[in-house]
């Protein structure tokens, strides 16, 4: 590895996304996973996203892509000058990674947390240097949305921050510095909402396709609730709203029955080809 690479750890939706902006970008990516399948079917969902980034115009169309390697083993991350977790919205299989992976880099590489919701302070328990720990929220697809929620915690140090928005910039983001707390900015305004949208459709006021219409039309939301919800991945979206409703009390924040009945069932979003929408295929 370069030494100015970055390790991704968790081959899934986001870590495939995030991987995708950094390549884009000319940064070498070192992407960790426990599968041998998901990093497989990462390269092939990668390589769609760089392509997609370029059509759109988000990626620069003449810049040499980093360098992508694909590995099993955590200890391949050491050598990264920025380490960025992205696994599943899991808080005690997130304080496992990041205590794993803090026992293997050297001190002054920054570790990132992808959270959408998990308190960064609760996080820093677990690792050696809390001061070297921050938040960023990427949204989902990182390489097409342009701006990122920064979250410090109340043990993150002045270098580590510099050091994160400086790779943000030159991962062409824009951002937003909030304080720790459950949710941050984004998750508890969004998650609540996408909720209370799967209510109002469980009790028949109005149709999936009703709700984001009228979210998209008369309130200025890009895509409506519900589709946005299929976006996220509705598994992600039901631990996000029970570590929400957990660390703040409010039992309102439950994930409500239609959204559980769709995980049950396996209707996972766009990732599982059918949500609160049936997109007739799995798509990455």
């Amino acid at each position: 590895m370069q030494s100015d690479s970055i390790a991704v750890l968790g081959a899934g939706v986001m870590g495939r996304s995030i991987t995708a902006l950094a390549l884009g970008r000319g940064v070498d990516v070192v992407l960790v996973d426990v599968s041998d399948a998901a990093l497989r079917d990462a390269r092939t969902d990668i390589a769609q996203h760089l392509r997609h980034g370029q059509f759109m115009g988000v990626l620069p169309s003449g810049r040499t892509p980093g360098a992508l390697t694909t590995t099993l083993s955590a200890e391949d991350a050491a050598g990264a000058a920025s380490v960025i977790e992205a696994i599943t919205e899991d808080a005690s299989a997130k304080a496992r990674v990041m205590a794993e992976i803090s026992a293997l880099v050297p001190p002054g590489v920054p570790l990132i947390t992808n959270t959408s919701g998990i308190p960064v302070a609760e996080l820093a328990k677990s690792v050696q240097r809390p001061a070297e720990l921050a938040g960023v929220h990427f949204m989902n697809p990182a390489y097409l949305i342009e701006m990122v929620e920064v979250v410090r915690g109340p043990r993150t140090g002045d270098a580590t921050m510099t050091a994160v928005l400086s790779l943000l910039e030159r991962l062409g983001k824009k951002t937003v510095v909030v304080r720790d707390a459950p949710g941050f900015v984004t998750s508890r305004l969004l998650h609540p909402m996408i909720n209370e949208a799967a209510r109002i459709v469980s009790e028949g006021t109005a149709s999936v396709e009703s709700v984001d219409l009228l979210m998209r039309g008369c309130l200025g939301h890009p895509t409506g609730p519900l589709r946005t919800a299929d976006l996220i991945g509705l598994d992600n979206l039901a631990d996000a709203l029970r570590l929400l409703a957990e660390r703040t009390g409010n039992s309102t924040f439950e994930p409500c029955e239609l959204l559980m009945e769709k995980v049950r069932r396996g209707d996972l979003g766009r990732k599982t080809g059918r949500g609160f929408y049936d997109y007739g295929e799995v798509l990455s």
